[in-house]
């Protein structure tokens, strides 16, 4: 594996780092699994439905990690669209009863794809929360070196945490369909190559429309994860396929995905490599390709 750490600037952390750490007083680590269960029908407008990760934790979890269930806790469940974020001042809130306190660190991981880990780093950035980190390879690597797991659940006691939001850092359709036609806006796909060409035969399905935002371009979060170990590819790497698209002479750029989950991913990488303007749409695709009055384009028709 490439210790990607230090080109990370330490917002990635290596098992061997976490395993030395592991007893840190103000360490807090979370399990932040869950599952997307493909729909076969083709009437579904959403191609998913949400499951929890809680039943994974309970068999096997990191020692001294407690669980974060993102749609329950996290999310606004009143909302249409799911993971849909809520007020700054209700997230610090949530984030505060999950033990979660300004001098604490964070470490979060899941048992499967890392995007689910991403995703609650960017929200705790979005209220100016900047001691959180992601385990590369998450579960899958830290077993994969023989260390321990527990079935030993974990609650950590209510923290106080201090909300100072950024604002921009997500962005609705309004601001996204301005973007289309604004050259020193990058707009970056983060689903399946498939997903974003509209040309998917069922296997991933599509959010009632299929194909893209127009004039996005594709930078699938799956192919920035190795699918045996859950690691990321190393940093270099990620970072030329940013760069091959221009997202670093952008102003702004804008990652969207399904529901706000994979493109957290690719936000993550771009503010890690040092972009200073970067937005997530957080509703994504689920809100816009049901939208018949916003553009969507597929291969065959762009």
């Amino acid at each position: 594996m490439t210790d990607n750490t230090q080109a990370f600037n330490e917002a990635i952390v290596t098992t061997d780092w976490l395993a030395q750490h592991l007893t840190d007083p103000d360490l807090r680590i979370f399990d932040c699994t869950t599952h997307l269960i493909h729909q076969s029908s083709p009437q579904s407008d959403a191609p998913y439905v949400v499951q929890s990760g809680k039943n994974d934790y309970d068999k096997a979890h990191l020692p001294g990690a407690a669980f974060i269930d993102l749609q329950q806790d996290l999310s606004d469940t009143a909302s249409p669209y799911r993971f849909t974020c809520l007020q700054a001042n209700e997230l610090a809130k949530r984030f505060g009863e999950l033990g979660i306190g300004d001098d604490t660190t964070v470490v979060l991981y899941s048992q499967t794809t890392p995007q689910w880990a991403t995703r609650i780093w960017w929200l705790l950035r979005t209220i100016g929360f900047d001691r959180a980190c992601v385990l590369d390879g998450g579960l899958t690597r830290w077993q994969t070196d023989g260390r321990a797991v527990s079935r030993e659940t974990t609650i950590f006691p209510p923290a106080s945490l201090t909300t100072q939001p950024r604002n921009g850092l997500l962005v609705d359709k309004t601001t996204v369909l301005s973007a289309i036609d604004d050259d020193n806006t990058c707009t970056i796909n983060a689903l399946r190559a498939v997903q974003h060409a509209g040309l998917d035969n069922g296997e991933f399905g599509h959010y009632g429309r299929p194909g893209r935002i127009p004039h996005s371009f594709n930078v699938p979060t799956n192919e920035l994860v190795d699918a045996a170990t859950m690691e990321f590819l190393p940093s270099e790497e990620i970072r030329s396929r940013l760069h091959a698209i221009g997202a670093y002479e952008a102003d702004h750029v804008i990652t969207y995905c399904g529901g706000g989950i994979a493109a957290s991913t690719t936000a993550m990488f771009l503010v890690l490599f040092g972009h200073p303007h970067v937005s997530l749409y957080d509703a994504s695709l689920s809100e816009w390709a049901i939208d018949q009055n916003l553009p969507m384009v597929t291969d065959s028709t762009d």
